[in-house]
Order: structure tokens, then sequence, then C-alpha cells
């Protein structure tokens, strides 16, 4: 490790801290020149070998991701327009799917009408490892392509389990201060606490830690945040 954060994880207490105290600590351990993200992972008690304790979502921040996203619609018609007219960086059908398959990779989220997942779906191999398929369950197959567009212009960001039963969430950047920050992370808490599949026994946040781009991780206190979202 760097001499940078070596000096930011000295500052940085072996304990769990409160969510304020968090906060208050992300820029101390930001060393790095440009803005940093600040990121959030959480260590959930659930098996996501069993289909029966899945946990994904979407949940809007109240104050964005501090990141421009590139949006692409695949769309036909008047929801062509709809999309055009909320924002979205790219709209189309057939054209752009060509150039998927051709390498073109320039955008950061899928948007998809329900008539159009057929044709989509022939790019499954290309889209769905990179987390780009569009998704019913997450917004993102709709015939409200303004709605969808504007959710994902305002920040709505997607939470799932790994494997390894673990979430990270992006929370925006070192900039915001600690009260955006502390709204951000509240609200995919909330979420993901209300995401607890019932099939999952036991302690369900097991581990809760914040750390920016290249920063060290601070631990936070999950019985606190329990008991403020119970």
């Amino acid at each position: 490790m760097g001499k940078k954060y070596n000096a930011a994880r000295d500052k940085i207490e072996t304990r769990q801290y409160s969510v304020k105290e968090a906060f208050k600590h992300v820029p101390e351990v930001a060393a790095a020149k440009f803005d940093e993200s600040v990121d959030l992972a959480a260590r959930l008690g659930v098996d996501p070998r069993r289909p029966d304790q899945m946990v994904r979502g979407t949940v809007v921040l109240p104050h964005g991701t501090g990141k421009k996203v590139r949006i692409l619609v695949f769309a036909k018609g008047e929801k062509e327009t709809e999309a055009k007219e909320a924002g979205a960086d790219h709209v189309g059908a057939d054209e752009l799917m060509e150039k998927i398959k051709k390498g073109w990779l320039d955008f950061d989220k899928v948007i998809a009408t329900p008539d159009m997942m057929s044709a989509v779906g022939k790019l499954g191999k290309i889209l769905g490892p990179r987390g780009l398929m569009p998704n019913p369950k997450l917004g993102t197959v709709s015939f409200e392509v303004k709605k969808a567009v504007e959710e994902v212009k305002a920040g709505k960001v997607e939470y799932r389990v790994d494997k390894s039963g673990n979430v990270h969430v992006p929370l925006g950047k070192v900039s915001f201060g600690a009260e955006k920050l502390e709204e951000n992370f509240m609200a995919v808490m909330d979420a993901i606490i209300k995401a607890k599949p019932p099939a999952s026994k036991g302690t369900y946040l097991r581990a809760l830690s914040i750390s920016t781009t290249i920063g060290p991780a601070i631990s936070l206190d999950t019985q606190e945040i329990r008991n403020i979202l119970k």
C-alpha cells in the first residue's frame, strides 16, 4: 500500500462507527487528487445460491451518484421520440443492435420497451455479463420510457447480492459532503432491509462498511442501522 493509503488507514480506528461519525471521516480518508466515489459494502446473512434468498432491486438516491450515466433506449415510433425528449443518449432499434454486435458499448444503462425484448434478447451474451441487460423487475423494461430515463438520470442505482453474500452500491462523491452521503446511504439501507427474503434466517445485516475509491474501509455499527430502520 502507498504512503497516502497508510496515512488514511491510521486515521481509522478498528471499531464500528456510528453513521454520522463514519461520514464525517470520509474526507479524511480521501487522499486522491480527483473527486473520489464513496461506496457501500454490505455482507448479508443470505445464501445467494438459493433462489428464495436472492436480494436484488433498485433505489433512487436522493442526491444522485454524481456520475453522468449514458443511457441507451431500444424503442420505436412514439416511444423512440419520448426517449429522446427525456434525455436518453442513444435511441433506436436495429441499427444500435448491429453496432453492439460489432463491439460498440459506449453506454452505462440500457432501457427497452417490452415489444423490443425479443430482439434485445439476442444480445444477451453481450449485455448480460456486463450487467446491462434490461430487466422488468428493475424498471428497465417498460413502456413508461420517460419515467425510466428520468429515474436513471436522477440517480437510480441497482443493488444485488453476489455469490459471496455481499452487496456493493455507489453512494455518491466525496464532494457531496457528510449530510448528502448519509441521506443516500440511508435510502439504500432502507431498500436493502425491506428486500430481506422471508427465507433468510438469523442475522441479516452482518457487516457494513463505506470506503472511497482508493481509501480504507470504515466499519459501521450494524445494530444502529437496525434500530433506525426497524
